[in-house]
């Protein structure tokens, strides 16, 4: 099963997150299964000194698998080892309706750019990054060929996601 795959894309401070988390309550409102993958610019860990899983890391297991009745993790040691490719991660995930993906601006899958007045940068990245084929934003756009929405309108955007990545 080929997965349907839009990207949510933007500068720093401009939005990215807060809009993928309006996108995912939205597509779970509609009874749609959504995953998510976020791409971390630097070096992050989702665990901490002293618990267990940390320490099973620490002392050099390249995976660790945490498992509960509620939920599971699993984190991957890359020990040097290249950074997977978007493709790479989006096929370990589980069968769902959609993946809505949060930065990787310069692969090929169909992104929405977020613009705020606020973000540390503003130049736009539509004509310089691939497949950007929306727009979302905080103020008015005269003038932009690209098909435009605000930025707190998620019911407006998943509708336009819906249709554009084919998700009846």
């Amino acid at each position: 099963m080929q997965k349907r795959i839009f990207g949510i894309t933007g500068w720093k401070n401009s939005g990215k997150t807060t809009l993928t988390e309006r996108l995912v309550a939205e597509f779970r409102r509609r009874g749609k299964r959504v995953a998510t993958v976020k791409h971390a610019h630097h070096d992050f860990d989702i665990d901490h000194a002293g618990t267990d899983s940390f320490r099973h890391r620490a002392a050099g297991a390249s995976e660790v698998a945490i498992v509960s009745g509620r939920r599971w993790a699993l984190m991957h040691e890359l020990d040097g080892a290249a950074e997977p490719t978007l493709d790479e991660v989006i096929a370990r995930l589980a069968p769902c309706d959609i993946v809505l993906v949060e930065g990787y601006k310069l692969d090929d899958h169909m992104k929405i750019e977020v613009r705020r007045l606020g973000a540390r940068e503003t130049r736009p990245l539509a004509g310089f990054v691939p497949n950007v084929v929306a727009i979302a934003a905080d103020h008015p756009l005269p003038g932009e060929a690209l098909p435009t929405f605000g930025l707190d309108d998620a019911g407006a955007i998943a509708d336009f996601i819906a249709a554009t990545a084919g998700l009846a």
